[in-house]
């Protein structure tokens, strides 16, 4: 089967954000495009959902103090005694 081109407008900032994601996922922009397409021809409806995980502020700061080791709790002998920590 031939191929032909498409082109899609979009602005700056959604390409350069969209060029990012394919990358992240291992995959180029014209090849995310093509499943897409072929997925919504074969199935007749906006098929899937791809997409990354992007930690809220609260998480990235408690996964920054763990990296560092600081306010690390445990390992704890009982569930009784990681509830008393908890508690705290």
């Amino acid at each position: 089967m031939g191929q032909t081109n498409v082109n899609i407008r979009m602005d700056e900032a959604t390409k350069k954000a969209f060029d990012a994601f394919c990358n992240e996922i291992g995959l180029s922009v014209s090849s995310v495009f093509n499943m897409f397409a072929k997925t919504v021809v074969r199935e007749q409806r906006i098929p899937f959902e791809i997409k990354t995980e992007i930690p809220n502020s609260v998480t990235t700061a408690a996964m920054e103090v763990a990296e560092k080791g600081e306010d690390l709790y445990g390992p704890f002998d009982s569930v009784e005694a990681l509830m008393e920590a908890l508690n705290a």
